[in-house]
C-alpha cells in the first residue's frame, strides 16, 4: 500500500511541478523535487527518469547531494517575491495581508540567500 501513496503523490508533484513550468505563480522544481522522494519508495524507475532529466535532472541532483540553489533561480525567486509585494502595495491591500506576506517572504528569501550556490 505504502508503494501506491508514494506512487500517487509523486505523480502529483510532477502535475503541480508541470503546471508551474507554464504558471508563474507556481513553483516548478520544489514539486519536481518532493516526487523524487516520493517515487524513491513509489517507482525507481521514474524516479531515474527524473534525475536523468536534461533541464530538472541538474537541479533534484544538486539540491540532494548540497541543498545547493543556482545563483541564477536565487535572483529570479527573489525578484518574483519583490515584484509580488510591490504589485500588492499597488493595489492597495490591506496592511495584514501585507504585513503576513512581508513577515513570510522575509522566511523565505532568508531560506533560499542561506542555501550553498550550485
Amino acid at each position: 500500500m505504502s508503494k501506491y501513496v508514494h506512487l500517487a503523490l509523486g505523480g502529483l508533484c510532477v502535475a503541480l511541478g508541470l503546471i508551474g513550468a507554464v504558471l508563474p505563480v507556481m513553483p516548478t522544481t520544489v514539486f519536481l523535487i518532493l516526487a523524487a522522494f516520493f517515487f524513491t519508495k513509489g517507482s525507481p524507475r521514474l524516479r531515474m527518469w527524473l534525475l536523468d532529466h536534461a533541464h530538472f535532472g541538474p537541479l533534484i541532483r544538486d539540491w540532494e547531494a548540497t541543498g545547493a540553489i543556482p545563483r541564477r533561480i536565487k535572483i529570479l525567486s527573489l525578484s518574483m517575491m519583490a515584484a509580488s509585494f510591490g504589485i500588492c502595495v499597488i493595489l492597495g491591500l490591506p496592511a495584514y495581508v501585507l504585513i503576513a506576506q512581508a513577515v513570510l517572504m522575509s522566511a523565505g528569501a532568508a531560506y533560499i540567500l542561506t542555501r550553498p550556490d550550485s
